[in-house]
């Protein structure tokens, strides 16, 4: 790929990497607002509870139609309606006056965010061969996690100007950032298009040589416009093809597993400190949260830069360096019930954060070793409904183990055995041929 060609790809990312900050930013806000919200709107903690189950499992629902959507009709257009929709979503959040009303915001959101992630990967793909894709992907969720960090300032500024105040603020910027990719990706893409001409061929064959998966014909819109054609194929051809593909199917499982494990692991962390070892809210988060999502940036610039050197030798190892991370976090996760002092806790939860970052760098990657590249987004979609609703499930599960006075360790040590089961399903997973 030309210099300018490859400038552009990486400029991609970094106005991607911008929308990934507030997609995790604005999800994350309204956890950290639990005491004023409770307050205002006079519910319960069960109610407040259901406000980030709603999201989860609309979430969940509605990944797989958008990663069809994203294939169908462009990631563009989906990208940046997802965008402003769910900006003008947490806008709205800012003004709701009931539990219903706050309800139908996190309802909203949930679809709205939904759309983002399954367009936005396969866009990035589409413009990143071998040689660099693992980094572009992982870059970019790299925004998830400085996102959730700060989803942290929503006590902060719930505390200095209120709690209303956040959920107006970032969703007026991301409505904001939604109009200026409007302009930005619309002036890009002929330039891309113009320069991928050029480079296409090139890029298809280091594609068909490394991922072995079947591209489409020279005419087709793809990669350039990142849109999949597909005209003609019927309603469920996408999912047919992806459910033929065993290595997708393994991928499927692999990711109801990782999900059904990381998500609680994610979820109780804090609450394990403060409740089960007596440590204040503001470590507990520092311990928990904080180097949990530390641990997965760092796993993701190493497992990219890993992968993407030596993927084009062996394309299994898309596959191979989440599931060697895998294979250390399940001792380490098993570890956090033994009884461990709190530095020895905290080592082994970066070990189990580096390994997601390993898995986050080369998930979409791997889809793309096993899947045809006009059903990327579909597939990542349906990792994404998989992932997030065995989480939501699973977070409950641990809430009401703990009410019934069964400590998060028992949770943690069930995500140990799912881990370690997951990492072996990637060491199965072959490139499709």
């Amino acid at each position: 790929m030309s210099e300018r060609a490859s400038r552009a790809a990486w400029i991609l990312v970094g106005l991607l990497w911008g929308v990934a900050v507030l997609n995790y930013l604005d999800r994350q806000l309204l956890v950290n607002m639990a005491k004023p919200i409770k307050a205002d709107l006079a519910i319960t903690d069960a109610r407040f509870g259901l406000f980030s189950s709603m999201f989860l499992w609309i979430y969940g629902i509605c990944s797989p139609f958008a990663g069809y959507l994203a294939d169908r009709v462009g990631r563009k257009p989906v990208i940046i309606a997802s965008l402003a929709l769910w900006s003008a979503a947490t806008l709205f959040t800012g003004f709701v006056t009931s539990f219903e009303q706050m309800l139908i915001a996190r309802a909203l959101l949930g679809v709205s965010e939904a759309f983002y992630m399954p367009a936005a990967v396969a866009l990035i793909v589409d413009h990143h061969a071998t040689r660099t894709r693992s980094r572009a992907t992982g870059l970019h969720l790299s925004g998830v996690y400085v996102g959730s960090v700060l989803g942290g300032l929503g006590g902060w500024l719930a505390d200095h100007q209120g709690w209303r105040f956040g959920f107006i603020f970032f969703g007026s910027i991301g409505v904001a950032y939604a109009l200026f990719l409007i302009i930005v990706l619309r002036i890009g893409e002929p330039a891309l298009e113009e320069e991928n001409g050029k480079e296409g061929e090139q890029t298809r064959r280091e594609d068909e040589a490394s991922d072995w998966h079947a591209m489409p014909p020279p005419s087709s819109p793809f990669p350039p416009s990142g849109r999949a054609g597909g005209r003609g194929l019927g309603l469920l051809a996408p999912f047919r093809a992806l459910f033929s593909s065993r290595g997708f199917v393994l991928l499927l499982i692999m990711n109801t597993l990782n999900g059904a494990a990381y998500w609680p692991v994610r979820n109780w962390l804090p609450s394990f400190f403060n409740a089960e070892l007596g440590i204040s809210l503001t470590w507990s988060g520092l311990y928990g949260t904080a180097a949990f999502n530390a641990a997965a940036f760092v796993g993701m610039l190493l497992g990219s830069t890993i992968s993407d050197h030596l993927a084009a030798r062996n394309p299994r190892v898309r596959a191979l360096v989440p599931a060697v991370g895998f294979c250390f976090a399940a001792p380490c996760l098993f570890a956090l019930g033994l009884g461990l002092l709190v530095p020895m806790l905290v080592a082994c939860i970066f070990v189990v954060g580096m390994s997601q970052g390993f898995l986050d760098a080369n998930l979409m990657p791997a889809v793309c070793t096993v899947s045809d590249a006009r059903h990327r987004a579909t597939g990542y979609g349906m990792m994404n409904f998989v992932g997030t609703t065995a989480g939501g499930i699973m977070t409950y599960v641990g809430g009401r183990l703990k009410d019934a006075d069964i400590p998060f360790t028992v949770t943690f040590q069930f995500a140990a055995g799912f881990i370690l089961v997951a990492g072996l399903l990637l060491f199965a997973v072959r490139p499709r041929k």
